[in-house]
């Protein structure tokens, strides 16, 4: 299995990727962005993109975003191909692009917003935190890209404030955060499932009535 940095070389891997990441959202039944053939290519073309390979066989990918003039940085799009999913290479390709968003961008901000468990305890064993919306890019063209997750009115409704996703955030910066990295204190699951139920109650709820 190699993982790499993306090139031009891999745009014909551009649809298996984008169909995969909307067949895992359908699946799970969680509200995501949606993405083209086309913006994947753009991703792969300036080298803002890792993908994993079996041979010639794709076996995952995540790409870097960069916002606010490239203050603030996001490893979005992370995906595993079900033929390779509970094998850890989710993990390893997150690294791997955090790693090298930190060396492209070296005083970004890395965030992210996600429903995921899996992702947010990938993020937090990398030294993320999880922090309010208001913490994040106010780009407008990020939150634009949530337009077409099932979940967008909740995120308009409280005026982009919160949602069913959870924000998290790296700040390379925050000395406090790299010590508190290094300690690696344990992940808790069923804090963040919690946080996550409780959401799903509030905002779903409502958005029934």
């Amino acid at each position: 299995m190699d993982i790499v940095i993306a090139t031009k070389k891999h745009n014909k891997y551009a649809a298996i990727i984008c169909d995969t990441i909307a067949e895992s959202a359908k699946v799970r039944g969680t509200g995501i962005a949606k993405r083209t053939p086309e913006y994947i290519m753009t991703k792969l073309e300036n080298q803002n993109a890792v993908i994993a390979l079996d041979g010639d066989k794709f076996a995952g990918f995540c790409y870097i975003e960069a916002w606010d003039h490239g203050r603030f940085v996001a490893n979005s799009g992370l995906i595993v191909h079900p033929d390779y999913r509970s094998l850890g290479l989710a993990k390893k390709i997150k690294k791997v692009i955090f790693d090298y968003s930190k060396k492209k961008f070296p005083d970004a901000k890395m965030f992210g917003i996600t429903t995921g468990l899996a992702v947010l305890k990938i993020n937090y064993e990398l030294g993320y935190k999880p922090v309010t919306f208001s913490e994040l890019t106010t780009d407008d063209a990020f939150w634009k890209g949530c337009q077409t997750c099932k979940n967008y009115d909740i995120l308009t409704r409280t005026e982009r404030k919160m949602c069913l996703c959870t924000g998290m955030l790296y700040d390379p910066n925050d000395k406090k955060v790299k010590e508190e990295s290094e300690q690696k204190h344990p992940y808790n699951k069923r804090v963040l499932q919690r946080l996550k139920n409780i959401k799903e109650s509030v905002f779903l709820k409502n958005k029934n009535k």
